[in-house]
């Protein structure tokens, strides 16, 4: 049985764990204390529950999956680990830092994957003396829902490693699509220039937030608004997202909008803050 580890009880982490579970491997969530871990349990409970009320589970499926799931605040104790998914804060420097220990404690032949949304595989890889083992998984958000994970390989990702995280992205009810190692991959290279525009759209006071949101519903058939949709990410992610192109690229088409590091520094960073674009 294939056990894998998932570092960062947050929305991506729990996410993955879930999906894990859920479709039948054993998994321990990570994080660096018990109020985060219990949190992080109770999201998914309450996930899982939206299937039992719908009709998707029964409660006894529920508990089953819930089951498979355990946690610890030991990293020290997850050595024999097949595959560990790292899903913590979207920063280099921790990144490394936490790739740097992994490749210490875990087992010679264990995958190590990043759930960054921008940040370089190669360099990620380049703090472990495994880098042929060293990948990245790119989720989408929310997790038990969105089909798609961009697998990405470093410049010293082998065949085998690929190959191996396909086939498991394929086990979680994924559809992996394979990308190369650039800035930002598919998603976001493509993704937040659009949202920087429509911020900067907002900026230059060309129309409300509301008018942008529905241009980008109604006439390009999205179903969420830019503004909304950077909010639903973290208007803090989408700026360290934005400083990532700009620096990989070393391009100003990147540059973030400055109301977006605005309201970044006055922390009203979405969703998650209850006030972003839209009060929440």
């Amino acid at each position: 049985m294939i056990r894998i580890i998932v570092i960062g009880g947050g929305t991506m982490g729990n996410g993955i764990a879930h999906t894990a579970a859920a479709s039948g491997f054993e998994t321990t969530l990570v994080d660096v204390n018990d109020a985060l871990l219990e949190r992080a349990l109770s999201t998914i409970s309450a996930n899982l529950q939206r299937g039992v009320d719908k009709g998707k589970m029964t409660a006894e499926e529920k508990q089953t999956v819930l089951s498979r799931i355990g946690t610890t605040t030991d990293l020290e104790s997850i050595g024999d680990a097949d595959l560990v998914v790292e899903a913590i804060v979207e920063n280099v420097t921790a990144k490394t830092q936490l790739f740097d220990k992994l490749d210490k404690i875990t087992k010679p032949e264990c995958i190590l994957a990043s759930n960054t949304s921008s940040i370089s595989i190669t360099k990620i890889a380049a703090a472990t003396k495994r880098p042929d083992k060293v990948i990245g998984m790119h989720f989408m958000n929310p997790v038990p829902v969105m089909t798609l994970v961009e697998v990405i390989r470093g410049i010293a990702t082998s065949d085998e490693t690929y190959r191996t995280v396909e086939e498991l992205a394929k086990k979680m009810g994924k559809t992996p699509i394979e990308v190369n190692d650039y800035p930002g991959f598919i998603s976001n290279r493509v993704l937040m220039p659009m949202i920087n525009e429509a911020i900067f759209t907002l900026y230059e006071g060309v129309a409300t937030r509301e008018a942008i949101d529905g241009v980008m519903k109604l006439g390009m058939n999205h179903p969420m608004g830019p503004l909304t949709l950077a909010d639903f990410i973290g208007l803090d992610v989408c700026l360290a997202i934005l400083r990532v192109l700009e620096e990989g690229f070393g391009d100003p088409k990147y540059r973030p909008c400055p109301l977006l590091v605005k309201m970044v520094d006055a922390g009203w960073l979405g969703k998650k803050t209850k006030r972003g674009f839209y009060s929440y």
